[in-house]
């Protein structure tokens, strides 16, 4: 036997589901709450080049020497409430961070990564952007980073899913770089321009990415180039958003955010002047000896990084 609803009924159901979905809308509150509680200064900077300009979110750390600038590099939903707090957790740790909105005139009516009225709009969006523009894009932020009266000279690229193939890619395009972080993102085709140390962090349970490491170590150990990649297993793709989230239910996601954020707040201070760029390949290992991977969401990929990359 079916039963049908009444009218009234019906529109009484949808009214109680119409919270859950506008909650999934904004499923990183408390990332923005994390934030908006934040003392460090916070401001947006337009970044010009060319006839175009991108809005980048800066964020200040509160200490009494000059410091190390990280260029912090989206996931593919955009420059979302956890991007910005992800920065506001660098700046407390002693470094200045400059995060470009890369979707910055991409939005609707000519906005940003908050103009898009769902997640996967924002998906979309970023999977579309041409690589060369995203590196056009990139360049005004290490320079604006570098130029800092705040600024030590020093820079780095640090990148989360899409981002981390973009910080990977940014640092075959950028000869400035201290060192460049890549989480959980694939390597470019070309990495004979490479002059920055590159540490990779990836996650055990992710064999769509894991697959692909080998080609990108070999790659970097046959133009001899410093590559570090450290995989945490127990941990899925995403682990430095997940294993924040107070949502979260994979003890290996908080096991490797803690770990890899520690890890990346001890090489950013360790950092040496671009100029003393290693040529060493060396791996090390932190939970299990790991090699690099291959990002999510780049549907602008060459053939061969399409091969190994996967969405998430």
């Amino acid at each position: 036997m079916t039963l049908t609803l009444p009218r009234s009924l019906k529109l009484f159901a949808a009214a109680l589901l119409l919270p859950i979905a506008t909650a999934s809308l904004h499923a990183q509150d408390w990332a923005k709450a994390r934030l908006d509680a934040s003392p460090r200064h916070h401001e947006y900077v337009p970044l010009k080049h060319g006839d175009r300009t991108v809005q980048a979110f800066v964020v200040y750390p509160e200490v009494k020497t000059k410091a190390p600038v990280v260029i912090l590099i989206h996931e593919i939903f955009g420059l979302s409430d956890w991007a910005k707090e992800m920065a506001d957790e660098l700046a407390g740790q002693g470094f200045i961070v400059v995060a470009p909105d890369l979707l910055t005139g991409f939005g609707p009516n000519g906005g940003g990564s908050s103009a898009f009225a769902s997640q996967d709009d924002a998906v979309k969006a970023v999977s579309g952007l041409d690589p060369a523009v995203v590196n056009a894009d990139l360049d005004p932020a290490a320079d604006y980073g570098k130029n800092l009266p705040a600024g030590n000279g020093k820079i780095a690229s640090v990148g989360f899913c899409w981002g981390g193939g973009k910080s990977f890619a940014f640092a075959a395009h950028r000869k400035d770089l201290s060192a460049a972080f890549v989480f959980y993102g694939p390597g470019p085709s070309d990495v004979t321009t490479i002059t920055a140390p590159v540490y990779g962090f990836y996650a055990g349970n992710d064999a769509r990415i894991g697959a692909t490491i080998p080609a990108t170590t070999a790659a970097m150990k046959a133009a001899g180039k410093k590559y570090d990649p450290v995989t945490y297993e127990g941990a899925g793709h995403g682990f430095m958003r997940a294993g924040e989230d107070p949502n979260n239910t994979v003890p290996g996601n908080k096991t490797a955010r803690e770990q890899g954020f520690t890890r990346l707040v001890t090489l950013i201070k360790e950092m040496k002047a671009s100029s003393v760029a290693a040529n060493a390949s060396h791996n090390k290992t932190m939970a299990k000896k790991s090699e690099p991977a291959a990002s999510c969401h780049d549907e602008n990929a060459t053939s061969e990084e399409k091969q190994s990359a996967a969405i998430m």
